[in-house]
């Protein structure tokens, strides 16, 4: 069965790499540029894991993270944030906020989906 992803992600460089990556590893890949419009998208159709950009317009990573969170109904969904944020405090910021994993950019395309994958397994 394929998992499927909502990738958040405004810079359309990275959407196209990653969606393709993550298609090449059995994802099926719902792209959308901010985080208002990956609320959306989960609350239309819950996937089974969302990627988020840390920095988008709109609506940032980290409250898109904390809206996913804190609504029962989108709760359980595992969150990963796709970021070039990679400081040890946002980090920690990130996974306070109830995030499962984190994916710094710029990311191995070959290994994203595994990453992704593996992150999600690890997810209770």
């Amino acid at each position: 069965m394929n998992l499927t992803v909502v990738l958040a992600e405004d810079d359309p460089d990275i959407q196209l790499v990653a969606r393709l990556a993550l298609k090449r590893a059995g994802f099926i890949v719902r792209v959308v540029g901010n985080g208002q419009a990956a609320l959306d998208a989960v609350r239309e159709q819950a996937p089974d894991v969302v990627l988020l950009d840390w920095m988008m317009p709109e609506l940032d990573g980290p409250e898109t993270c904390r809206q996913l969170k804190a609504d029962p109904a989108t709760a359980a969904i595992p969150v990963i944030f796709l970021t070039a944020k990679s400081q040890e405090a946002e980090i920690q910021r990130g996974l306070s906020l109830g995030a499962s994993g984190y994916v710094t950019k710029p990311f191995d395309a070959l290994s994203l989906g595994q990453q992704v994958k593996d992150i999600v397994a690890k997810t209770p």
